[in-house]
């Protein structure tokens, strides 16, 4: 590794499989990279704060104006630490606020990373209503970004199956 600092950023999501932040931490390990594990909540937005400390963020309803510093949630960080147990992997957890693409996007600027690594949408009415009216993650990263995005997939439906956003699928 040369004298600068590798990272690989991986879009982390509560109730999310581990296989996203594990094929991620394949990635970082091939990178001799850190894995940096961003959680973006997209129900706030930042008012204060960068990528290297903590974030002020408020809500973006104005009945429900508070602001907070950010926190990682402490369920998924356990299960991120129990899925790179042992692996050698070196990573940190960071939580952020807004639009998960612009904001995945901006981590990744900040700390010159390799590659954005994100899972594909839940599947079920839940993750088709959420990709509905804000659009995949994956493809807006891949339309704004200048980095490699890497999209691990979570329920592959083969070759013979129709795709999720078809409804046949489980």
């Amino acid at each position: 590794m040369d004298a600068r600092s590798r990272f690989v950023i991986v879009g982390v999501v509560p109730d999310q499989p581990p296989a996203v932040v594990a094929g991620a931490a394949r990635f970082a390990l091939a990178f001799d990279a850190e894995l940096v594990c961003a959680m973006v909540d997209p129900s706030r937005y930042a008012v204060s704060g960068r990528t290297d400390g903590p974030e002020i963020a408020t809500s973006i309803d104005p009945d429900l104006a508070d602001d907070t510093t950010l926190e990682f949630d402490p369920a998924l960080e356990s299960v991120i630490a129990e899925t790179l147990a042992g692996t050698g992997v070196r990573w940190s957890a960071r939580a952020l606020a807004g639009g998960p693409s612009a904001e995945l996007t901006r981590l990744a600027d900040d700390l010159d990373a390799a590659m954005i690594v994100v899972g594909t949408r839940q599947a079920g009415f839940r993750g088709t209503v959420h990709e509905f009216f804000s659009g995949s993650v994956a493809v807006q990263l891949a339309h704004h970004q200048h980095r490699p995005i890497v999209v691990v997939p979570l329920h592959p439906v083969g070759t013979d199956g129709p795709p999720p956003w078809q409804g046949g699928a489980a």
